[in-house]
């Protein structure tokens, strides 16, 4: 069941989601070669305590940490630690805080100082395709026209969409329906309605889409080891269109 928000709980939510990006803007800052994981980990648990909110991932479904930390062929949910960052890698962070009742989530990916081309091509591609996703959640287009908006973005600058992970609906769950994948034919689908907020998420390879599970359960990787990218953002269908929330 698709829960419509009302324009009350959409402006909680918009609290949630203020302090989601200024978190991920602060540790964007703070990464640079030499810089741990955990400690971005540990910023972020500091910095949403600081504002009374609550880490979303930690303790969800088991998970130990506040922060996915995905570096280079990881795709999602990378789990934070003693790594050491290094010069031209890059980092995919995702994070999302509860506040009040009512959830905020949002990912970027960012270069590790000088990265190469292709690594700069990915992350500004995933990008790209998050934007144009964003344009077709609009109240009466179909959920699949957000998914082709992706895939057809990616594909055609020769990257691959990962399909094992998908977008989500987002409000006092931090995943509703409904499920949003980043492939597909347009006009499938439910049709949008004002009230709906959405966590759209494109997760892009630089190879194959095909990826795997680590032994610890959570990590996601790219089976050629190809870099992957990740952006999010929890997005507001109103009757004026859509309204990202997780946005300065």
């Amino acid at each position: 069941m698709i829960i419509l928000k009302s324009p009350k709980e959409i402006d909680r939510m918009r609290e949630s989601c203020r302090i989601v990006t200024e978190i991920l803007e602060l540790l964007k800052e703070s990464i640079k070669p030499g810089v741990t994981t955990l400690l971005l980990d540990e910023k972020a648990e500091k910095e949403a305590l600081k504002r009374r909110a609550k880490p979303a991932f930690k303790g969800y479904s088991g998970y130990p940490f506040s922060l996915c930390c995905s570096v280079n062929e990881q795709v999602v949910h990378g789990m934070p630690g003693k790594r050491e960052l290094l010069e031209g890698d890059i980092i995919s962070i995702d994070f999302g805080v509860i506040l009040g009742g009512f959830y905020g989530d949002a990912a970027i990916t960012v270069p590790v100082g000088r990265v190469g081309k292709n690594a700069e091509d990915l992350i500004r591609v995933t990008e790209e395709s998050l934007g144009a996703a964003v344009e077709k959640a609009s109240a009466g287009n179909r959920l699949s026209d957000i998914s082709h908006a992706v895939q057809s973005h990616v594909e055609k600058r020769g990257f691959s969409v990962v399909r094992e992970f998908v977008g989500h609906g987002i409000g006092r769950s931090l995943h509703e329906s409904p499920q949003i994948p980043n492939f597909g034919s347009p006009g499938r689908g439910v049709t949008l309605k004002p009230g709906m907020v959405l966590a759209i998420e494109p997760m892009i390879n630089e190879k194959g889409s095909d990826v795997k599970i680590l032994e610890d359960g959570w990590t996601a990787v790219t089976c050629d080891s190809g870099l992957s990218a990740h952006f999010e953002h929890t997005v507001a269908i109103t009757e004026n269109g859509p309204e990202i929330l997780t946005k300065l």
